[in-house]
C-alpha cells in the first residue's frame, strides 16, 4: 500500500547516524554511542532556577568547540542578560544568537525561516512556549497554529531540508504545569526523541545538589542521574564519579537480588515447595489415597512434624509459615488408610 514503509527499502545517508560531540560527560547521557544524535528533538524541563538555560548553553557551546554549527534562539533573554552570562561563562560568547524580543515588529516566522535556511547542526530554543507565543501574537494566529508551524519547521530541518543539507537537532526548553506535567500537544510529544529533566535533589534546599536525568530517551539510557555544579566559573562541572559509583552500587544490588532468588529456588526444590499442591483427594492403587490440603489444614504443626519424621521427610527450619511449608511437603503424598493416624499416636 502507498502509505506503508519497509525500512529495508529506505536509503539513508551514512552521516545521519553520527552524533554531535560535546567532549563532556553529558555525551553518554544523550545516546548509547555517545553524543547528541542528528535529526532528533529533545525537550528540557526542570525546576525553576535549577540551571536549565546554563546547562543547555554549555551543551551547544561545547558542541561548537567540536565543530558543530549551532544556533541559540532566545525568546526570554536580552543582550544584557546574555552579557552577564558570558561574564561568568566566557564559552557562551561565541554563539550565534537570535533574540526574538528585538524583532517584535517583524514577521518572526519569515525571520526564523530565513535564518534556519542556512542550515545548523544544533538549535537551542529557550523557551519553546515563549517562542510559540511570540509567533502567535505577531502573526495573529492561534496557539495551535503557532505550534503546528513551529513543529513543521523543526521536522523539515530534521530531514535536512536546508541549504547545507544538515540534519538539524533541536533542544527546546519547555515549561511544565503546576503538577509537573509536560506542556504541549500530542504531536509535540510524538516528535520528542528524549525528555531531559534538570532537578534539585531537594527543591526546599537548593544547596542539596542538582542533577540531570532522562525520563524518556529513544537513543539512550533513562533514569541515570548525572549531578552537576554551577558554583564555579568557566563552564558546568559534571560529577561523573558519583554516577559511576551509583551504577556500581546498583549492579551489586542486582547481583545480590539474583543470588537471593537463586537460593530461594534451591530451598524450594530441596523441600518440594516448588510442587503444585493438589486441591482434591485422588484415588491411587488399592487402599492408598493422597494427602490433601484441606485435610492437612486440620492437623497441628506438632503432628505434621511427627508425620514427616515417620516418613523420613526433612523438616523445614522453624520460622514463619512452618505449617504451610510442611503442608506443601505432604500434599499429594500417598498414605495407607489403615495407618493414616498411626504416625500421630
Amino acid at each position: 500500500m502507498k502509505n506503508l514503509v519497509q525500512i529495508n527499502q529506505v536509503q539513508y545517508d551514512s552521516g545521519l547516524f553520527e552524533s554531535h560531540k560535546t567532549g563532556t560527560h553529558i555525551d553518554p547521557m544523550f545516546s548509547i554511542k555517545g553524543g547528541i544524535p542528528k535529526a532528533t528533538n529533545y525537550m528540557i524541563v526542570g525546576d525553576p532556577g535549577v540551571g536549565k538555560s546554563t546547562v543547555c548553553l554549555s551543551i551547544i557551546s561545547n558542541a561548537k568547540k567540536n565543530n558543530s554549527k549551532v544556533l541559540f534562539i532566545s525568546a526570554e533573554m536580552s543582550r544584557v542578560d546574555m552579557f552577564l552570562y558570558v561574564e561568568r561563562y566566557p564559552i557562551f560568547g561565541d554563539l550565534d544568537i537570535l533574540f526574538t524580543g528585538e524583532h517584535v515588529d517583524d514577521n518572526p516566522k519569515k525571520l526564523i525561516e530565513d535564518i534556519l535556511k542556512e542550515g545548523y547542526d544544533l538549535v537551542l530554543i529557550d523557551s519553546f512556549v515563549e517562542l510559540q507565543d511570540d509567533i502567535k501574537e505577531a502573526c495573529h494566529i492561534s496557539t495551535g497554529q503557532a505550534e503546528k508551524w513551529l513543529l513543521n519547521l523543526m521536522y523539515q530541518h530534521n530531514l535536512a531540508k536546508n541549504d547545507t543539507s544538515k540534519y538539524t537537532t533541536f533542544l527546546a526548553i519547555q515549561q511544565v504545569n503546576k503538577g509537573g506535567s509536560f506542556v504541549g500537544s500530542n504531536k509535540l510529544k510524538h516528535m520528542t526523541t528524549g525528555m531531559m529533566e534538570i532537578r534539585f535533589e531537594d527543591p526546599d534546599n537548593v544547596e542539596a545538589g542538582r542533577f540531570i536525568v532522562f525520563s524518556k530517551n529513544r537513543r539512550g539510557h533513562v533514569g541515570k542521574k548525572l549531578y552537576f555544579d554551577l558554583s564555579g566559573t568557566g563552564d558546568v562541572h559534571y560529577d561523573w564519579d558519583r554516577l559511576q559509583k551509583a551504577e556500581k552500587m546498583e549492579q551489586i544490588r542486582k547481583e545480590e537480588m539474583e543470588k537471593m532468588k537463586s537460593e530461594d529456588i534451591k530451598f524450594d526444590e530441596l523441600f518440594g515447595l516448588d510442587k503444585k499442591p493438589f486441591e482434591q483427594p485422588q484415588e491411587v492403587e488399592g487402599d492408598l489415597v493422597l494427602y490433601t490440603e484441606a485435610e492437612l489444614m486440620d492437623i497441628s504443626t506438632h503432628d505434621l512434624v511427627k508425620m514427616c519424621l515417620s516418613m523420613n521427610i526433612p523438616i523445614p527450619a522453624e520460622g514463619k509459615n512452618t505449617h504451610r511449608k510442611i503442608r506443601t511437603l505432604l500434599v499429594g503424598l500417598p498414605k495407607l488408610i489403615a495407618d493414616s493416624n498411626s504416625a500421630m499416636q
